[in-house]
């Protein structure tokens, strides 16, 4: 699934410069997925900087304070450059430098485009303020905002030659996007509720008693926020069980880089479970040493290599 690319030496001063700037905004806005991509080879973390880039542009145009009807002006000139990257009419000396950046990272490797105008679907359901009454619908939403970027990186990691199962490789990135979004929407569920949006099943809302939504910092009266809580996180788990047998198929240290972010949200998930209502009073966090360890943990391989022991198992 990888290409052969060209060393450092053949990429033009234009595209570096592209690449610096995509790099500049990954470390300043990306709290956890910069610490796993630190952990790819050059060529690799670059090309997931300009994937990272288009996409946090993206995420601001639907999280800014613009009117709707600019909003989803922007986003069709977001979209509008993403198909002239596909069309390779993005110049290097263009004006964007995200757009050049994501030009040469396609030309490199075999990323999935359309994932990115997946992306910017989801956000568009944003925008409408759609809600959902089901699993099943959130998982639609899910599966634009962040199963389709794990298949986009899919197409920068690639895939060990011969590994077994790779053939389901990006049905496993696809879940483990979507295990990293349900632990956002659980991290988040305050902050989302003060901008209007809710993103937890009505169903599953309903089941527990909480309905009502969470705009105060303590739990709707007479629900059980902790049953609703720890449900969503067990889903979560299942989904994270799942992605993570992506993990044996990747390179080492492609493996490593999605070892450290799924490892941080993980952890995120776990301290959700300990103290439920902690997401109502703010966001739940890591402490950078904590992110640091569960980058070393990735790159030492023991994620991949629990999970392959467990997959052995499983087939004996």
């Amino acid at each position: 699934m990888s290409r052969t690319v060209e060393s450092d030496q053949h990429v033009s001063a234009a595209v570096l410069a592209a690449y610096s700037y995509c790099e500049t905004v990954t470390g300043q806005q990306a709290r956890n997925f910069a610490y796993g991509i630190r952990l790819l080879p050059t060529a690799k973390r670059r090309a997931m900087s300009a994937v990272y880039a288009f996409s946090r542009r993206v995420d601001d145009i639907g999280d800014g304070a613009l009117p709707p009807d600019v909003k989803a002006d922007r986003l069709d000139e977001t979209r509008a450059l993403l198909a002239r990257v596909r069309d390779g009419d993005v110049a290097e000396d263009d004006t964007d430098p995200v757009g050049v950046a994501l030009a040469h990272a396609a030309h490199r490797f075999p990323i999935p485009l359309g994932g990115l105008d997946e992306l910017i679907d989801g956000v568009l359901m944003d925008l409408r303020g759609e809600t959902y009454e089901t699993w099943d619908d959130l998982k639609v939403y899910c599966r634009c905002v962040a199963g389709a970027i794990g298949r986009v990186s899919l197409g920068i990691f690639g895939t060990e030659p011969g590994a077994r199962g790779a053939e389901r490789a990006s049905e496993y990135a696809d879940t483990l996007g979507l295990a990293l979004q349900l632990t956002n929407i659980l991290r988040d569920v305050r902050e989302d509720a003060a901008d209007g949006r809710t993103y937890l099943p009505a169903d599953d809302l309903a089941k527990f008693g909480c309905s009502a939504g969470f705009d105060a910092p303590t739990p709707p009266a007479g629900s059980d926020f902790a049953g609703l809580v720890h449900f969503e996180v067990r889903r979560a788990r299942a989904l994270f069980a799942e992605g993570y047998r992506l993990l044996p198929l990747l390179d080492r240290r492609s493996g490593a880089c999605v070892a450290a972010m799924a490892g941080i949200y993980r952890r995120l998930l776990d301290r959700i479970e300990r103290e439920p209502e902690a997401v109502l009073r703010g966001r739940v966090s890591l402490p950078g040493r904590e992110k640091a360890y569960v980058a070393v943990r990735g790159l030492s391989g023991l994620d991949a290599r629990s999970v392959s022991r467990q997959h052995l198992r499983r087939r004996v």
